[in-house]
């Protein structure tokens, strides 16, 4: 069985180097089959911070890791208004990964990450329709012994967060992004952004 490694929001910037530390001691000693990192890979989205993120990259690719990433709402230039409108994605795509929409398959899974980092929307993300046609494409020919599985930085629904049981926003467009991963055959959704632990069985 694939062996599989989740991690989320690392925020180079605003990381504890120690957690950091720790994880990549975990990582290189447990060897997971694939490692995907969900988004914010920086506090700011500048340009020491994402040396930082590509450094650490960089050695968990030299220890022999495979690795899935996707970008988050972080990783887009917060205050840098030029930038943020006219290149979001240009630090991330030089330092972290120029493919936006990554696809992982072996004998036993097939992986699509899907890029809901947006300019427009600050905090929030959405998935576009060209995104959910290429979900659906991408696992057609997928054997049905595959297990599917969906990557975003933005949640595809709402889950619960902090202790009074408020729901978190979904991505944008969730209902259809939620249609076209079922029509697909998605078989488990990983995403971060809000910072919790959280699982649900459908």
């Amino acid at each position: 069985m694939a062996r599989i490694a989740h991690l989320s929001d690392v925020h180079f910037g605003a990381n504890d180097a120690k957690i950091v530390s720790a994880t990549e001691a975990w990582l290189q000693q447990s060897q997971p089959d694939l490692v995907i990192i969900s988004g914010d890979f920086t506090q700011r989205a500048q340009v020491e911070q994402f040396r930082e993120a590509s450094a650490w990259l960089n050695r968990l690719r030299a220890a022999g890791m495979r690795l899935l990433v996707v970008p988050g709402n972080h990783d887009v230039p917060l205050y840098d208004m030029i930038r943020r409108f006219v290149a979001p994605l240009r630090r991330y795509k030089r330092y972290i990964s120029n493919d936006l929409c990554p696809w992982y398959e072996d004998g036993e899974v097939a992986i699509l990450g899907l890029n809901t980092a947006r300019s427009l929307t600050i905090k929030d993300g959405r998935i576009n329709h060209k995104q959910m046609r290429m979900l659906r494409e991408r696992f057609a020919p997928v054997s049905p012994n595959k297990t599917r599985i969906l990557v975003t930085h933005h949640p595809l629904f709402s889950m619960p967060i902090g202790k009074g049981g408020e729901l978190s926003e979904a991505v944008g467009r969730h209902e259809d992004a939620v249609a076209a991963a079922i029509d697909a055959g998605v078989h488990i959704a990983l995403a971060g952004h809000f910072h919790c632990t959280y699982a649900e069985a459908a």
